[in-house]
């Protein structure tokens, strides 16, 4: 039996003898290696943090101390030493989540996939233990794979700082990387600092990083600044980080080999035992003990899909082509015909489709690290210069910038486009990463346009229509998938492609619905089942669903039924914006709004979600059916099993309130 298997507990890790753990950590890379070129994730950060993790549990006493990390992605090793090592569905329907999940474990504190916010999390713990007298109870917060360049982080350090008598350990994973180096960005100067904090407490350079790059962070750039520069104040020698985080009101030990974990344990222990808010800056290797990520600059395999582990060729490679790189490729002919078109990214460069264009157009592309409130702020600003950018993000993380989106974008009427990968059922990663909100949020911008592509030449053609708005911030959104084949309108009105019209002979359609970007599939397959059944029916794809084109109003006084039919949330999206115009336009055609549940999404495939949800063609098809024959619009006969009569037709589940 290996170690591993001998560990279904911290407090069996805690048995162990040091002189075991070195081959523990062994175990745990074979071990990771083998199940996640299995089953893809996020193998490189989960590799580098092995020792971290195996010191962490063994000082601290989970769940009683309460270990948060950030990004939650470096959490494996974490649900391996608390019980949880059957990695055979990991990410899929049944199988372990690719981040902390709190249904899986009492170890898991908080679900946070989403960068930059264990500190906050850690500020409220701390000061909850010191209002109940939990004085036993420690507070762990490790941050690192890029989430300190978020902004909310430095913002909790502030808050953090403030107490000197309540404890929070911080334990920084310094792997020089985010999703990968980033350019030009905060991160990116991060980097420098952490090199030259390795190689020389040389003031000069330390403050030349300050200058650039302390002064522009908020809140506490300026007193680390201070700190930097403390010769000039009087302060003692400031050029090592000790000085610089004591100055900011924080204890500091370290840097820590991250990789020796007696060293961990030893530092560790001396945070533990310190009464108030203290630094323990541990340097590892992202990819470390598995030499194909080790090798690759890229991103150490930051993530990956089912590879074979010896030659690392994907074990179920694509054979067709993505959004995203449709998207790309797009961008780079529009770069060489418009010099005013630059990029920004939020340290996903690869993710979202942008390193062609960064390759071809190294000076137009802006990497910002995970800070996507200050991407679209700047964005702002390029556009008020005259120049139009591109923001790609994945949509889920466009919710972090709303503020700024209607503030600074849509106030100040700047032509920015945001380009949104992963929108709607993104599957595997889980509720937090489903791009679900877009729709719905976005909603409520005066003036902003948001374009929802079908195909391949409408992401093309909706993606140019974007950029030559220069009055108003535009959205391009489309799924976490491969494209299908073209789908060709037999006529436009408007704006509105008119797709498909179906029923019996000499007598109009009664049922309109409304195809939301690559829901034009599922429509299409819909109304092959309709008509079947007889009832006629008008497929159209409004290209551009916000705002509502009056064409759509106008067709919709033709037909019986309207049924919207979107891969986001069904409150408030664009079912809602076209009920809503009806109403506006006096037509009291009903209306009914298909599109994902108002609730968290467990992770599971993409298309067994869409199936279990109605946003297929047979799913649609069946509360379409459902709808008209309750406004006696349908002729007797029924094509739907009862199977998807009962999972789809009358539940709250599926389109209720």
């Amino acid at each position: 039996m290996s170690l591993l298997e001998t560990i279904s507990s911290p407090r069996d890790l805690r048995r162990l003898p040091p002189s075991d753990l070195p081959r523990l950590a062994e175990e745990i890379r074979e071990f990771l290696i083998d199940a996640i070129t299995r089953s893809g994730g996020h193998l490189g950060p989960n590799l580098g943090v092995v020792e971290l993790t195996i010191a962490l549990h063994r000082v601290f006493d989970s769940p009683a101390d309460r270990i948060l990390f950030d990004t939650g992605h470096q959490s494996y090793v974490h649900k391996l030493l608390t019980g949880r090592q059957d990695f055979d569905r990991f990410k899929n329907r049944g199988g372990l989540s690719g981040y902390p999940s709190r249904g899986e474990s009492e170890h898991d504190v908080i679900e946070n996939s989403h960068a930059s916010t264990v500190l906050g999390y850690a500020d409220g713990l701390a000061k909850a233990n010191q209002l109940q007298g939990r004085e036993d109870r420690r507070v762990v917060a490790v941050i690192g794979d890029g989430a300190l360049t978020g902004g909310m982080a430095w913002e909790a350090l502030n808050n953090i700082a403030e107490a000197e008598d309540r404890p929070v350990v911080i334990v920084v994973n310094d792997n020089e990387r985010s999703y990968a180096p980033t350019i030009g960005g905060l991160a990116n100067h991060l980097a420098t600092l952490r090199t030259n904090l390795r190689t020389t407490q040389s003031y000069e350079r330390v403050l030349s990083w300050g200058k650039e790059t302390l002064q522009r962070t908020p809140v506490v750039g300026g007193p680390i600044y201070d700190a930097l520069h403390g010769a000039k104040k009087g302060y003692k020698d400031a050029t090592s980080p000790q000085g610089m985080f004591e100055d900011l009101g924080l204890k500091y030990i370290g840097p820590i080999d991250g990789h020796d974990i007696d060293a961990v344990e030893s530092a560790l222990r001396r945070a533990a035992g310190f009464g108030g808010p203290i630094i323990v800056h541990c340097l590892t290797e992202k990819g470390r003990g598995y030499r194909p990520a080790e090798l690759d600059e890229a991103d150490h395999f930051h993530q990956v899909g089912a590879i074979d582990p010896i030659t690392c060729e994907p074990l179920r490679p694509s054979t067709g082509v993505s959004w995203t790189s449709v998207f790309g490729k797009e961008l780079v002919e529009i770069g060489r015909e418009r010099p005013d078109v630059v990029a920004i990214t939020a340290a996903m460069l690869r993710p979202v489709g942008l390193q062609p264009f960064a390759r071809e157009f190294p000076e137009r592309i802006y990497d910002v690290g995970i800070a996507e409130q200050h991407a679209t702020v700047s964005a702002a600003g390029l556009a008020t210069a005259g120049l139009h950018p591109v923001v790609a993000l994945y949509s889920t993380f466009l919710n972090r910038a709303f503020d700024q989106v209607l503030m600074d974008c849509a106030l100040h009427r700047c032509g920015v486009t945001f380009v949104l990968d992963r929108a709607g059922v993104t599957g595997t990663d889980g509720a937090s990463h489903n791009g679900m909100w877009d729709l719905s949020i976005l909603q409520v911008v005066p003036g902003l346009r948001i374009a929802a592509p079908r195909d391949a030449d409408q992401l093309r053609a909706e993606l140019r229509e974007a950029l030559d708005v220069t009055d108003a911030p535009t959205v391009v959104r489309y799924p976490k998938a491969e494209v299908g084949p073209p789908i060709t309108a037999v006529e436009r009105i408007g704006g509105v492609d008119v797709l498909l019209r179906t029923g019996p002979a000499g007598r109009a359609p009664e049922v309109l619905l409304v195809a939301v970007g690559t829901m034009a599939t599922a429509c299409l397959d819909a109304a092959a089942l309709l008509t079947a059944e007889g009832i006629g029916t008008t497929v159209v794809d409004p290209r551009w669903v916000k705002p509502v084109d009056p064409a759509l109003t106008e067709l919709a006084a033709r037909h019986r039924l309207v049924v919207t039919v979107e891969d986001s949330g069904r409150v408030g999206g664009v079912g809602a914006a076209v009920a809503q115009a009806l109403r506006d336009a006096d037509l009291d055609v009903p209306a009914r709004e298909l599109g994902i549940p108002q609730r968290f999404l467990s992770h599971a495939a993409r298309g067994e979600i869409l199936d279990e949800i109605g946003l297929t063609g047979p799913g649609v098809a069946a509360q379409t059916s459902a709808f008209a024959k309750a406004l006696g619009l349908a002729p007797g006969g029924d094509f739907l099993t009862s199977d998807l009569t009962s999972d789809f037709v009358g539940g709250d589940q599926h389109h209720g309130s």
